[in-house]
């Protein structure tokens, strides 16, 4: 256990700055530690540079005591890939990335993470992924005749963007539109689940470090229950079956903390939609009695960065 943080350098992956920042900056300095935001654009690669063969900007030819990712901007296949690159690089030289690059590259991707929810046998909506476009309309068509919407999302997207139904909608069928660049040419499906209540809602827990620890009701009336579409936070009681369904989805996907996002259905079930490796928790916090960013900054100093320092001293008697 390392309960100061005393003079520790962490790493804050981010491409903006904000609340979110402050609030993880704040606990870290609570704990003795520095935290500098760092944008995985600005990192590059040198090998004539130091040992280790990484620039991070701020820390000369030396490596953070751990790296915390906070958001990862969007660019080329070749920028995303360097960015992703630089986070793979670290934790093979022994730093702690919270969530590591592999743990993200399965929560962005959205089909890869239904795949490996449906694997784990975690409840969650039917879901299909093509890039043909005549096979994205005969599934619309297929689950439209069964009474059935679908929901069709960007599969990189977030906060709502881009979303809409197709299939049976009131009684209507909507063909799957051309996707274009808008959904890079690929069509990522769920089937709707309509709400059991009015308005509707959904849940948002927040797991970490395998454990959920908080939980608020996103309600809307619309069927889109993203705060950024303008869904209002309500407290919500954080039960024992949501909270281990929200950890399976968690461990599902190897995620250090997660944004789990969970829908009531008919007959008390509750499926998984989506789960968030870089959640945003500002509208949480408002419903939380503990700050949420010191819980994060916790489990990164006193488990994740405790069990790499503790796998390296090993190592190193190995090695003697």
């Amino acid at each position: 256990m390392y309960p100061s943080g005393e003079g520790l350098h962490v790493a804050i992956m981010t491409d903006e700055t904000g609340w979110h920042t402050r609030q993880l900056q704040a606990a870290l300095r609570a704990r003795g530690a520095s935290g500098r935001c760092i944008d995985l654009a600005d990192c590059h690669i040198d090998t004539t540079q130091a040992w280790h063969g990484l620039v991070i900007p701020g820390f000369g030819r030396h490596l953070p005591d751990a790296a915390l990712v906070r958001g990862i901007a969007g660019g080329s296949f070749e920028q995303v890939t360097k960015r992703l690159g630089v986070l793979h690089a670290l934790r093979e030289l022994g730093v702690p990335v919270y969530n590591d690059a592999r743990a993200i590259e399965r929560s962005v991707d959205k089909s890869m993470t239904s795949l490996l929810l449906h694997a784990a046998d975690i409840p969650t909506p039917p879901t299909w992924a093509t890039e043909s476009l005549a096979q994205a309309r005969r599934i619309a068509m297929r689950e439209g005749a069964a009474g059935h919407a679908v929901v069709l999302k960007p599969l990189f997207g977030s906060q709502g963007k881009g979303l809409q139904l197709v299939g049976d909608v009131a009684g209507v069928h909507h063909p799957v539109p051309e996707l274009g660049e808008a959904y890079g040419s690929l069509a990522y499906m769920q089937r709707f689940v309509p709400a059991t209540a009015n308005p509707g809602f959904d849940w948002r827990v927040l797991v970490v470090g395998g454990r959920a620890v908080t939980a608020m009701r996103r309600v809307s009336d619309g069927w889109i229950h993203n705060i950024a579409q303008g869904a209002r936070c309500e407290p919500a009681e954080l039960t024992p079956p949501l909270a281990a369904l929200a950890e399976r989805a968690a461990a599902a996907l190897g995620l250090d903390y997660a944004g789990v996002d969970m829908i009531p259905c008919a007959g008390g079930a509750v499926q998984v939609l989506e789960v968030n490796g870089v959640a945003a928790w500002r509208g949480l916090q408002r419903v939380t009695g503990f700050n949420i960013a010191r819980a994060i900054v916790d489990d990164l100093l006193d488990r994740k960065l405790a069990a790499a320092r503790a796998d390296g001293m090993a190592g190193a008697g190995r090695r003697a």
